[in-house]
């Protein structure tokens, strides 16, 4: 059967099929792939359950970076590059490799294929897609052979060429695209006072957690005057949420002897503070035992989980645009203001609904997640809500949950890691969706507050 026969079925098989749900069908069948994968005897260096291997898989395929397992023992090297390359088809997104390979074959990419590519993107437009998946690609290629390098400074030494070249390229793929698997068991805590891994890891996964559209609206006009509102909104507010954290997490955690308490030296306490303060956001590494963290802290934690970072990136979470956008609103109503203004700019109503439908549905899901998990989990309320909260936001931060989970656990974690992925692309489809309504009804009040 030839290319373009392949092309007509894809057509035929496409029609009818909104992008969003084709988009999550392809994600969940990757997963499904790679969970074959890792049950693969030579993927393991021991017998794993099928649910261990779905689990890792979903994990991988939303940059998550919860486990159930340990990725460097339990997994061979074939089963760690297949996590590997999970992570960096999930990252980026499959139908930006798909888009770029057609490319490179000079293959044409029709409207329904763009249209599949732009909700992958999160884009609201189709045009000049294509430059911008090559953009893409050249950032990471870029970012993670130049984070590569540096890590290999660190691990090269410590563990020789083989696994320490390995260790290297493994956390750099894992760091670009916020998924926050390690090879190590307590993941970096042996590292916690290392400037250069405190330095490459974090600036790896900021990078990333950007998104490409900032990259490329950077790249293109190189000031920040010039930027576009969605740049600047992700750039400033991604700062704020950085230094606040870092403060507050200092500030709460200086004196606790099971983590900022127990460092020698201020040196080691900054940067201890400072990459607890960022992994958040949702690359889910760890310098410091997350399950030590006061209750302040854990809240913290989750709330910025749940914020995640920047759109069309490979961090999860409701957006940076969308907390601000909240925080625009918010203030707006008691200004008693009907637009939202910033950066000179104003943003319409449709905006602010669509912020308000995509969070209200966001609590939804992590009120139910809390709820199911609490019913068959015997374990403090925090330590769960901070699972549910790092799934949803695809983190992969634990106060020590995870390898608790019963089977029941496990399926809501996946269904969560999942919806925290591509869900919020179903909700935007509809959301984008208009109709015309040909009834009008007389406007009411209500009494709220």
């Amino acid at each position: 059967m030839g290319w373009q026969d392949w092309q007509v079925r894809w057509r035929r098989s496409s029609i009818g099929i909104n992008p969003p749900v084709l988009l999550m069908v392809l994600y969940a069948a990757i997963a499904a792939l790679g969970g074959m994968a890792l049950k693969l005897p030579f993927a393991s260096t021991g017998a794993i359950t099928w649910s261990d291997a779905i689990f890792t898989a979903v994990s991988a395929i939303t940059v998550t970076g919860l486990v159930v397992v340990d990725t460097g023992s339990v997994y061979t090297s074939f089963g760690q590059g297949v996590i590997a390359v999970l992570i960096q088809l999930g990252g980026l997104g499959l139908m930006t490799f798909a888009a770029l390979i057609l490319s490179a074959l000079g293959q044409p990419i029709g409207l329904g294929h763009r249209m599949v590519l732009r909700d992958d993107l999160n884009r609201t437009a189709v045009h000049d897609l294509l430059r911008l998946v090559r953009m893409i690609f050249l950032v990471v290629i870029v970012c993670e052979t130049v984070g590569a390098i540096v890590l290999a400074f660190v691990f090269v030494p410590e563990f020789g060429w083989s696994h320490g070249l390995w260790t290297s390229v493994f956390h750099s793929i894992s760091a670009f695209n916020n998924a926050g698997f390690s090879l190590f068991s307590n993941s970096l805590a042996d590292y916690v006072a290392n400037p250069v891994i405190n330095l490459v890891v974090p600036v790896m996964f900021i990078a990333g957690g950007l998104g490409f559209v900032v990259w490329a609206d950077i790249y293109r006009k190189r000031a920040f005057r010039t930027l576009s509102i969605h740049s600047k909104i992700t750039i400033v507010g991604s700062a704020i949420l950085i230094v606040t954290a870092w403060l507050l997490f200092a500030l709460l955690e200086w004196s606790n002897p099971a983590t900022l308490g127990g460092l020698e030296g201020i040196g080691a306490k900054i940067q201890g503070s400072w990459f607890q303060a960022v992994t958040p956001r949702t690359a889910g590494f760890n310098t410091l035992d997350t399950s030590s963290h006061t209750d302040s802290t854990a809240l913290m934690t989750m709330v910025l989980m749940v914020i995640g970072g920047g759109s069309a990136s490979t961090a999860g979470g409701i957006k940076v645009t969308t907390a601000v956008v909240l925080l625009l609103a918010t203030i707006a109503f008691f200004n008693r203001q009907k637009e939202l203004h910033i950066f000179g700019r104003s943003l319409g109503l449709e905006t602010v609904l669509k912020v308000m439908a995509l969070t209200t549905i966001s609590v939804l899901v992590l009120i139910l997640g809390i709820f199911l998990l609490t019913l068959g989990h015997d374990l403090p309320f925090i330590v769960l809500a901070f699972e549910v909260a790092s799934a949803f936001g695809t983190v992969g931060m634990s106060m020590g949950a995870t390898g608790e989970l019963d089977t029941f656990g496990q399926l809501l974690i996946i269904a969560i890691m999942f919806l925290g992925r591509v869900g919020p692309l179903t909700v935007g489809f509809f959301l984008a969706t208009q109709s015309t309504p040909r009834v009008r009804y007389p406007r009411g009040e209500i009494y709220l507050g």
